[in-house]
């Protein structure tokens, strides 16, 4: 059906539920393979850093919005990897979507309304447009 199928995380509840989604998809198949990909947004870092106070701090805040959607997977007895890309999110999971030839992406909505979409653009509507895969959006 779907043997690679990517599920983007942030640590929100919208990608826990994506990741939920994904996760029944892939149980259809048993050659499926979920690739969990976090982005870390480079222009935030500095703000993320002064926050956490240390670089290993950091790096414990984002495996934390990781590790729920490692749990379900592995409660699940889904395969699994783990990526975590650098750069503007929108635009890195549909480079690296569009680069490994994912067959589904599967990403969190942040219900957005039409004006506030059209003035901030949101990550899950930049993926839907320049994926070029089937893409679900889960809300």
């Amino acid at each position: 059906m779907y043997p690679h199928i990517l599920v983007a995380v942030d640590g929100s509840d919208n990608a826990f539920r994506a990741a939920q989604e994904a996760i029944k998809i892939a149980k259809l198949s048993k050659t499926s393979m979920v690739e969990i990909v976090y982005v870390v947004n480079v222009e935030k870092v500095k703000n993320e850093l002064l926050r956490a106070g240390s670089p290993e701090t950091m790096e414990l805040a984002r495996q934390r919005k990781i590790a729920p959607v490692e749990q379900a997977l592995t409660a699940a007895q889904v395969p699994f990897q783990t990526t975590i890309l650098k750069g503007e999110p929108g635009p890195e999971i549909v480079r690296y979507a569009n680069e490994k030839q994912v067959d589904l992406v599967v990403i969190g909505s942040r219900g957005l309304n039409r004006f506030q979409e059209m003035v901030l653009g949101s990550v899950s509507h930049k993926v839907m447009k320049r994926v070029q895969c089937p893409a679900l959006v889960v809300k």
